[in-house]
């Protein structure tokens, strides 16, 4: 069964394997490519170390039957939405903290997971935390998932970072330069999230201004509040 994304869930497009830089994480980028049927993966880590980034990587190696979920908006998402997803190859779901609390996006998830893994499909999963840390309201649902298969996502070192950096400057078609990019790490917060928004920002300043993404284009960048 194809299902189409709708918009506000349509993966990033620098969101790839390829632009992912993956430090001390190779066992878990290695494990997430192994694209096997039935296996539930549960990322963790703290906020910008590329979870979410890793998430969509797995949906896009598999564009026609895969759905990526930001679950940290359930506000804006109904739990139905889970239905029939379970015939996908793979779903991704980001943030699953998030919903524990809610009764009703327990049971969908439940029935989603029981569904998913009787058809082979793969689930992946992040949140900040390990399994047994996340108090979901349904108790089989909790113990479902304190078996999955747990990797913690380490942050990259400044290296790391300036790596991933220039490789998703590469993606949207800039060059940003070493000097550029130590510019840039060195004055603002180190996590890929801001960096990565920050990124698109200066691709648009770029584009607006036909400018290079330069030391002082980065600097008049930030002067304005980017």
């Amino acid at each position: 069964m194809t299902r189409q994304l709708p918009l506000p869930l349509a993966l990033a497009p620098h969101a790839r394997y390829e632009t992912f830089v993956a430090g001390a994480n190779d066992s878990v980028v290695a494990t997430l490519r192994s694209q096997v049927a039935a296996e539930v993966i549960w990322l963790c880590g703290a906020e910008g170390v590329g979870k979410t980034h890793l998430l969509q990587a797995v949906c896009a190696a598999e564009p026609q039957r895969a759905a990526y979920l930001p679950l940290a908006e359930s506000k804006d998402l109904d739990p139905a939405m889970l239905e029939g997803l379970g015939e996908l190859a793979v779903v991704a779901l980001d943030d699953i903290e998030s919903i524990a609390p809610d009764p009703a996006w327990n049971r969908a998830l439940f029935e989603f997971y029981n569904e998913q893994q009787d058809l082979n499909g793969r689930l992946v999963v992040a949140a900040s935390v390990p399994p047994g840390r996340v108090e979901f309201q349904l108790l089989d649902l909790a113990s479902r998932f304190r078996a999955a298969n747990v990797f913690r996502v380490a942050p990259l070192d400044d290296a790391g970072l300036l790596d991933a950096l220039r490789l998703q400057a590469q993606a949207r078609g800039l060059e940003l330069s070493e000097s550029a990019g130590r510019y840039l790490l060195s004055r603002v917060k180190r996590d890929m999230r801001g960096l990565s928004a920050l990124l698109a920002h200066l691709d648009n300043t770029a584009l607006a201004s036909q400018r290079k993404l330069t030391i002082p284009l980065i600097r008049d960048a930030l002067s304005t509040g980017a």
